[in-house]
């Protein structure tokens, strides 16, 4: 028996490419279901991330206009991490699996059916990785690689390349569910979930409409987020960085009583001013770093509901 797939696509002020990406997703659709690759229970669902355009309403009218289009609508703006999360924990129940992809048609759809070919295969999760970067600009691509690298090395188990295109069977989406956390950092949950995983490599298009709704501000943002949730080592670095700061300062303490033995009693205004600069920097870095767990916590303590459903076209 073919297995239910579901496209699970959040949507942020999307007007401008939501017409084509109903197109072509609802093509590829009827070419997997004819094909018998999938059920013909399988559907796509948009999920409304508070847009503030004209998005909901093309939603709800596609969904009047093509069976294969479904709609969530959540009450306000939560994040593309939490559109995709309520996607998933509101669909799981009527699908096998679970395609999740952004909205703008960059991530290639016609690996759709390698992705479940490798679920037929036995793996529970799939992800999409990039197979190249030379459509980016050169700062895009030595932030994004630079983001891979420095989450690894922090010790977060992450794929390298991977953005949130990824498969998930109904086993993974179950396992998912019980991960609570507030501060949502899907790259880094999903691979601690364990069980067999694929990848799937694809060329990333350009996108042909709209903006991008990732700036560099939500960028960093999203990569403090991802650190921050996954790693002490930050914690651990500053600790290092007290000890360095503590024998920086017995070296000085013994480089000035040097100086008065050597009749030298003139201080220098140099060091003094950089010692306190130096001390100041790392002190406010600390208290920023600490203050950015402690956040975290205090968020994670208040438990308060991740997304809400509005409305939920079926």
């Amino acid at each position: 028996m073919n297995k239910i797939l579901y496209l699970v696509v959040p949507c942020y002020n999307e007007e401008q490419v939501l017409p084509e990406t109903v197109k072509e997703l609802t093509i590829k659709l009827n070419s997997m279901i004819d094909s018998g690759l999938v059920s013909d229970k399988s559907r796509m669902v948009f999920v409304n991330d508070g847009s503030k355009d004209k998005t909901w309403e093309l939603i709800e009218q596609y969904h009047q206009e093509n069976p294969l289009v479904l709609g969530i609508k959540l009450s306000r703006n939560r994040g593309h991490q939490f559109a995709v999360l309520a996607g998933l924990m509101t669909v799981k129940e009527r699908c096998d699996m679970a395609i999740t992809m952004d909205a703008d048609l960059q991530d290639d759809i016609d690996v759709i059916d390698e992705f479940v070919k490798q679920h037929y295969d036995g793996c529970e999760i799939v992800y999409g990785v990039r197979n190249s970067r030379e459509t980016d600009t050169f700062f895009k691509r030595f932030t994004a690689e630079g983001f891979y690298k420095l989450m690894s090395g922090m010790g977060v188990d992450i794929v390298f390349n991977h953005a949130d295109y990824r498969l998930m069977s109904r086993t993974a989406l179950d396992a998912l569910e019980n991960y609570r956390e507030v501060n949502l950092f899907l790259r880094g949950i999903v691979p601690l979930l364990g069980y067999k995983t694929g990848i799937v490599e694809y060329a990333r298009k350009e996108r042909f409409a709209g903006e991008s709704k990732y700036p560099l501000k939500k960028m960093l943002a999203f990569a403090i987020d991802g650190i921050t949730s996954f790693s002490i080592k930050p914690i651990r670095m500053i600790t290092g960085l007290g000890i360095l700061a503590f024998l920086a300062s017995i070296i000085m303490v013994i480089y000035t009583i040097v100086g008065a033995l050597a009749g030298n009693t003139v201080s220098g205004w140099a060091s003094i001013v950089i010692s306190i600069w130096g001390f100041g920097g790392l002190i406010l870095i600390a208290l920023g770093m600490i203050g950015e767990y402690i956040g975290k916590i205090y968020m994670e303590t208040k438990a308060r509901p991740r997304y809400q459903v509005e409305k939920f076209l079926d």
